[in-house]
């Protein structure tokens, strides 16, 4: 979908659902990451992002532009356009707008770390460390003996809270 198809759909849901005229620019915005589109409040403008389109599909697309809509109509009326005033949540009620869009971003549940094992020469004690250690300058907590890398580079995998 192109920016010109993007406006004229914008156009056609402010004028069908909302019975105003939509009077600025809309645009798709990729560097938009984690939300589905916003509402600029110097320019009026609104952007959205691709791949709400592209993962989701026309049915969700609708869904943002008309909260981004409204935004914009109580934000030209000099009403509560925010998310937490009584007005943006009434008419976002009587269009049907969803509140939230879905997610866009895959969530990365499990993360890879490195992981450098170090091991005393004396005592044998282990050391595990997320930042690889010069071991000329650190010695053993315990007997001050030297420290051997063991596994320069064993990934593990640490579940992410």
């Amino acid at each position: 979908m192109t920016d010109e198809k993007l406006y004229e759909l914008v156009c056609d849901v402010s004028k069908t659902i909302f019975g105003k005229d939509f009077q600025h620019k809309a645009i798709f915005n990729s560097r938009l990451r984690t939300t589905g589109g916003r509402y600029l409040l110097r320019t009026h403008n609104i952007e959205i992002n691709p791949l709400v389109f592209e993962k989701h599909g026309m049915e969700e697309l609708i869904g943002v532009i008309k909260h981004e809509l409204c935004h914009y109509h109580l934000h030209i009326e000099g009403k509560g356009y925010k998310h937490r005033d009584a007005d943006f949540r009434e008419l976002l009620k009587r269009t049907n707008s969803p509140r939230f869009c879905s997610t866009l971003v895959e969530p990365k549940k499990l993360q890879r770390k490195k992981i450098y094992t170090y091991k005393c020469e004396k005592c044998s004690l282990l050391y595990n460390r997320k930042i690889r250690l010069n071991t000329d300058k650190y010695r053993c907590g315990k007997c001050l003996g030297n420290l051997i890398l063991i596994s320069p580079r064993n990934p593990k995998i640490i579940s992410k809270k």
